[in-house]
């Protein structure tokens, strides 16, 4: 076996190991955190996005000074235009889930595939072969099939699903552009852009979230928490005697609440760590249009979990039906992308130098993405 195959082999196992860390991470975050919310009420999700990127700060900062993470430098201008791209995203999203029926919430989300092409070909002078862009309106039909149901739109909603498509697709465009551009890991690419985004969130996040929810995150109940609290008030009134038995009981389940909660709490910001570190992996191994194309196996997957663990009662034919379309769509674009051809990125330019040394029909090669 030649060390050009190996190469080869070496380069495949690593794409698909990047794309599982991606889809288990992802698809075990949702899960998560839709029982986060459904059963211990924590809704304030601008809030927990802030705190997932906190514990990502924290992890980011202990590999720094372990010398796993080279310093790297990234300019301030760069760093804050992609947290505003970033930020936009995340409060896009639940403002227009918020706003936006479920079907046209689903349709937005599809309409990055196609905005994020656009900036490709545009930005990036991408050129897609038609097996590709067939492959990629197989895909969108699929998903579309099996999750686009009741469709009502509104003007700020349409707003709304607008910033928060625009935002996304220029977020996950800059992270293959800045590790690109800067040479950077995607792990020193997280070490410069969590804190700004846990700063930024956990500052802005609970009058967002008060905003969409009409909920103050200080108001929450914290379980134990709030037990400490009032038995530290009842100790400096002297009103301990209030305490009977039943309070005693309540306070107890109270902290088997708690328990399950922090559990929970954890879990959902450590399995972010491994989300935000696989989305900068393979956005930097590939782009963000097969980002976006493969990672509708996400919405597939959490189809199907939703399906198993929270009730059946919205599995049917139609969805099943999109389900395989839209798989055989990823099967299809995988073999149309990597074929040469398939989508490719044109160089316009070459030096000087090169310019009266090359034929004129060389002058314009194609590069593979």
């Amino acid at each position: 076996m030649s060390s050009t195959t190996k190469a080869a082999d070496r380069k495949a196992a690593t794409d698909v190991a990047a794309w599982m860390f991606n889809v288990v991470t992802s698809v075990g975050i949702i899960m998560v955190n839709k029982a986060l919310m459904a059963t211990y009420g924590f809704s304030f999700a601008t809030t927990l996005t802030g705190l997932h990127f906190a514990t990502t700060t924290m992890l980011t900062t202990f590999l720094r000074w372990l010398g796993y993470i080279q310093t790297s430098h990234l300019p301030f201008s760069e760093l804050v235009r992609f947290v505003v791209f970033a930020n936009f995203s995340i409060v896009g999203m639940n403002v227009s889930l918020m706003w936006n029926s479920v079907g046209f919430y689903q349709i937005a989300k599809l309409s990055m595939i196609p905005v994020s092409c656009f900036l490709e070909v545009v930005l990036d002078k991408v050129r897609y072969s038609r097996d590709t862009k067939l492959s990629i309106l197989l895909v969108l039909f699929g998903v579309g099939v099996c999750t686009v149901t009741d469709v009502s739109v509104n003007a700020k909603g349409f707003i709304a699903a607008f910033v928060a498509v625009w935002s996304t697709a220029m977020q996950q465009y800059y992270v293959h552009y800045l590790q690109r551009k800067y040479n950077l890991g995607s792990f020193n690419l997280l070490g410069h852009t969590a804190p700004a985004q846990a700063a930024s969130l956990l500052l802005l996040g609970p009058f967002v979230d008060y905003w969409l929810t009409s909920k103050r995150v200080d108001a929450y109940n914290y379980g134990f928490l709030s037990v400490f609290s009032s038995a530290m008030k009842l100790s400096e009134l002297g009103e301990w005697e209030s305490l009977d038995v039943e309070s005693l009981r309540v306070s107890v389940e109270v902290q088997d609440f708690d328990i399950c909660y922090a559990f929970f709490m954890i879990l959902s910001c450590s399995i972010a760590v491994g989300t935000n570190l696989s989305q900068f992996i393979c956005i930097g191994r590939f782009t963000a249009v097969t980002f976006q194309v493969l990672g509708h196996m996400k919405t597939i997957l959490v189809l199907v979990l939703g399906f198993i663990f929270f009730g059946k009662e919205g599995l049917n034919m139609q969805v099943i039906l999109g389900m395989v379309i839209a798989v055989l769509g990823m099967i299809w674009y995988g073999n149309a992308s990597s074929k040469p051809g398939g989508k490719e990125r044109r160089s316009l330019s070459l030096p000087k130098s090169q310019k009266q040394s090359v034929p004129e029909t060389t002058t314009s090669e194609d590069e593979k993405v």
